[in-house]
């Protein structure tokens, strides 16, 4: 049975377990290069005593099980349980607030609620009052009345058969972000999922040798298909880490591919060229040369064609240079998915030249969710690719002003059911013919690749009725060392303007190397220095910006932004009515009055 006859992801795992048994699957770091790691098999069985267990609960089909926890193995355990069950499985963010948990778990109906250890417990019980639904709730770590140790024992004494969905049966809601209200649940089917799963492997001939480092949440569409249910699909491995580890883990893991967002290569081109500059001479002239012929190789190849001697330089600097870079990162990572924002072509560039071919795809949670990526075969770089297969885009050009741009619609059977309880909501996205609105503005070329502008419901004009997509112009300043997380801001006004959250690590080498004193945050970033810092830092990294759309004047901000104080979304989306509040007094200071 291929990924394409799978009518449901209760079939995937069967399958799965009975073809890939031995291998690896899931892995857990015990210690320094000590891991440990469940097989399919393994995998199989516990998923069993798991769905016997919350059988035991009441759960039944349709039912949902929500839970809040980050990856890991009891949060695969948990989804397919719940798949194998016929019922609903609901993920949410541990990063993510109080009010976001408590209306989730309410708008979903769940029944059983599982939780990562006693701390959201506590914080859950403060309004378990409001979501009566939850019969039952499951603590992951932590020694509770009812723990997910003791669900499995519980299920070990009994056999429960599983549940094989119909395909447009309801697997799971996951539930956006919220950028600009109430997280709205993504209905998503056994179907949806499976339809994806085949189009990922159809364009992604990836083996079961294949690993990947996990620190991508599953709560978010792209980390559950692309990485935890098309390795499974597969027979691959996935090694449990995270943003704060994965630099650790990498060397230890030695995985071959790395499914992660631009963010986390905006960083690794960051810490390198930080790291070469940092050695000065010799070592950055060697470096900028290995580079230089790297990339001439690159553009070369991509013609058809190279030269014995190109070939030979970069044989010699891929040895004493880009394979132990290669090396920090366990010496096996061949390519990286990335998607859910624009990537900029420097990184992109930059990062293939070490040997690690960054592959950027498009998808949205309403598309399961991916609509169209640059595989092997059919690559250009500054476009997200050709629809995966089984998947149409279209492009309604009425929204813009550009010849052959305007929303980017998608048909497929990767298309959602519509939002969970909100039939005027799935009816503003979906078109008369069963396409979704995806709400971003694009462009398809001659050759069929996919380009994309912006959320159109960012786009604004500025006082001159000139347009400004700012997600591309923040995604471009961020490639500065000095900026951890910027927004631009210009709505009806004469020029844009950006409100900055610095670097401090990189902020503070800088201000130690001018003398200047680093103890007070906030009284650094004030400093003259660290404004003209920021001023040439957001002039040298302009050049590609269009002059209107460069920004004019800045605010520094001393606090980071995180899910915890409501200025990212749980997949660190900025949430710019929010900045846009908080700031508001000094963006109307940058101003004329």
């Amino acid at each position: 049975m291929t990924a394409a006859s799978y009518r449901n992801l209760s079939e995937l795992l069967s399958t799965s377990v009975e073809r890939y048994g031995a291998n690896p699957f899931l892995g857990v770091r015990l210690g320094e290069n000590s891991w440990k790691w469940m097989t399919y098999s393994e995998f199989g069985q516990t998923v069993g005593n798991a769905r016997a267990g919350l059988s035991s609960l009441g759960v039944e089909a349709g039912d949902r099980v929500a839970i809040i926890s980050n990856n890991g193995i009891p949060w695969a355990v948990a989804a397919y349980a719940t798949y194998t069950l016929g019922g609903v499985f609901v993920p949410m963010y541990e990063a993510q607030q109080d009010k976001d948990w408590r209306y989730i778990i309410g708008n979903c109906g769940a029944k059983v609620l599982l939780v990562a250890n006693e701390e959201i417990l506590e914080r859950v019980e403060g309004f378990r009052d409001e979501i009566p639904s939850v019969e039952h709730i499951v603590t992951i770590a932590g020694e509770t009345d009812l723990s997910f140790a003791t669900l499995l024992a519980e299920g070990e004494q009994t056999t429960v058969a599983p549940v094989f969905p119909d395909s447009d049966d309801v697997a799971g809601l996951i539930y956006t972000s919220g950028t600009t209200g109430e997280p709205k649940g993504v209905v998503l089917s056994h179907g949806n999922l499976t339809s994806n799963i085949a189009a990922i492997n159809e364009a992604f001939p990836l083996e079961p040798n294949d690993r990947s480092a996990s620190f991508l949440p599953w709560a978010h569409a792209f980390g559950q298909t692309v990485e935890l249910h098309t390795l499974l699909s597969l027979g691959a491995s996935t090694g449990m880490t995270g943003p704060k580890t994965l630099v650790r883990d990498m060397p230890e893991l030695k995985p071959t591919i790395l499914v992660a967002v631009p963010t986390m290569f905006n960083r690794m081109y960051d810490a390198i060229s930080k790291l070469v500059s940092g050695q000065g001479g010799l070592v950055e002239w060697v470096f900028g040369k290995a580079m230089a012929n790297a990339m001439r190789r690159q553009d070369m190849r991509s013609q058809g064609f190279t030269t014995k001697w190109i070939e030979l330089l970069h044989s010699l600097f891929d040895n004493v240079i880009f394979s132990k870079i290669r090396g920090g990162m366990g010496g096996r990572l061949k390519f990286a998915f990335t998607g859910g924002a624009a990537i900029s072509t420097e990184v992109t560039n930059f990062i293939s030249a070490m040997g690690i071919t960054v592959y950027e795809g498009y998808g949205l949670s309403e598309t399961s969710p991916v609509v169209s990526a640059n595989t092997r075969r059919a690559r250009k770089l500054a476009t997200v690719g050709k629809p995966v297969p089984g998947v149409t885009v279209k492009i309604d050009t009425k929204l813009s002003e550009d010849p052959g741009v305007g929303e980017i619609v998608i048909y497929g059977p990767n298309v959602m059911q519509g939002y969970y309880g909100l039939p005027e909501k799935t009816a503003e996205v979906m078109t008369e013919d069963g396409g979704f609105r995806t709400g971003d503005l694009g462009s398809l070329d001659d050759e069929g690749f996919l380009s994309i502008r912006g959320r159109i419901k960012e786009q604004y004009k500025l006082e001159n009725g000139k347009y400004v997509v700012p997600t591309p112009i923040e995604a471009q300043l961020e490639l500065s060392g000095y900026i951890q997380n910027v927004m631009i801001y210009g709505e009806q006004r004469p020029y844009n303007i950006a409100i900055i959250v610095p670097d401090m690590v990189a902020v503070n080498m800088w201000a130690e190397k001018q003398g200047l004193e680093t103890a007070d945050r906030e009284v650094l970033i004030a400093t003259d220095q660290v404004t003209s810092l920021f001023t040439a830092e957001l002039e040298r990294q302009s050049g590609p910006v269009k002059h209107y759309e460069r920004p004019r004047g800045f605010v520094l901000e001393s606090e980071e932004w995180t899910p915890e104080n409501g200025f990212l979304t749980p997949s660190l989306k900025v949430k710019r009515r929010a900045v846009v509040a908080a700031f508001s007094d000094q963006i109307e200071d940058l101003y004329p009055g």
